[in-house]
C-alpha cells in the first residue's frame, strides 16, 4: 500500500496533527508489557504553545500543568482514533500512550517516543535527552503507534546541538552537560516540583522552553 503514508499523514492532519514520521521498529527497541510483535513505527507529535511556556522561569506553572495534560489527553485520543483507522484497513495496531510510567525504577514508558521519533526523521536527540525537532526544538509531545501496515521509513535527520548550550544554563537541577543528562539527578528536582501545591507530578519545562529550535 504505497499510499498509505498519504492516507495516514492526511487523517492526522485533519486531527490537527502536522507532524508525523514512519520507521521500522529498531532492532534494540525497549518495549515494556506489550509481547505481541509490531515491525513498523508511525509517530506523531503536537507542539507546545510558546504562549504557555513563556510563563514558566525556573518552575513549571499550573498553566503549563494544565497545558502538559491537555496536549498528552489530544495525542491519547488521537492515536486512538488512528487505531481504529488502521484495523479498519485489516492491519493490526497499537497505541503507545503519550505519558505513562511503566518501570518507575528506571522513570520509563512502554516504549520512547523521542527515540522512536528519532527513527522517524523528526530529528535527533538533545544534550537534554528530548527530541530538537527542526522547527519546534523540543517543544513538542509525541506519541506513537505499532504496526503492520506495509510503508516506507522515512530518513533519519543528521543533526546535533552544535554550540547552543541554552538547556545546560536553563536546567534548575544542573543536571545537563555537554556530554547529556544526569537522568537521576534531573528526577530529584522533578520530584521536589512534584511536591509544589497543585503541580502533583512529574514535570519541569524549563529546558523545553530553552530548547525552541532557532539554534
Amino acid at each position: 500500500m504505497p499510499e498509505i503514508k498519504d492516507h495516514i499523514t492526511g487523517f492526522l492532519a485533519r486531527s490537527g496533527t502536522k507532524l508525523v514520521g514512519f520507521c521500522d521498529v529498531p532492532k534494540d527497541l525497549r518495549i515494556l508489557e506489550i509481547e505481541e510483535s509490531f515491525p513498523r513505527v508511525i509517530v506523531f507529535g503536537f507542539s507546545l504553545s510558546k504562549s504557555v511556556l513563556e510563563t514558566i522561569k525556573d518552575r513549571p506553572t499550573l498553566i503549563y500543568k494544565h497545558h502538559y495534560k491537555t496536549v498528552n489527553w489530544l495525542l491519547d485520543q488521537t492515536a486512538c482514533h488512528l487505531v481504529r483507522f488502521i484495523e479498519e484497513q485489516g492491519k493490526r495496531a497499537i497505541a503507545i500512550p503519550a505519558s505513562q510510567l511503566v518501570d518507575r525504577e528506571h522513570h520509563e514508558g512502554h516504549a520512547s517516543h523521542r527515540h522512536l521519533a528519532q527513527e522517524a526523521g523528526l530529528g535527533h536527540i538533545g544534550r537534554h535527552g528530548l527530541l530538537v525537532h527542526p522547527e519546534y526544538g523540543a517543544q513538542v509531545r509525541y506519541c506513537s503507534i505499532l504496526t503492520d501496515l506495509e510503508f516506507a521509513p522515512d530518513e533519519k535527520v543528521e543533526a546535533d546541538c552544535g554550540t547552543c548550550r541554552n538547556c545546560i544554563e536553563a536546567c534548575p537541577a544542573r543536571a545537563i552537560t555537554e556530554d547529556g543528562v544526569d537522568i537521576f539527578r534531573c528526577y530529584e528536582k522533578l520530584e521536589e516540583f512534584s511536591r509544589v501545591r497543585g503541580i502533583g507530578q512529574h514535570i519541569c519545562g524549563v529546558c523545553v522552553k530553552a530548547c525552541d529550535g532557532r539554534h
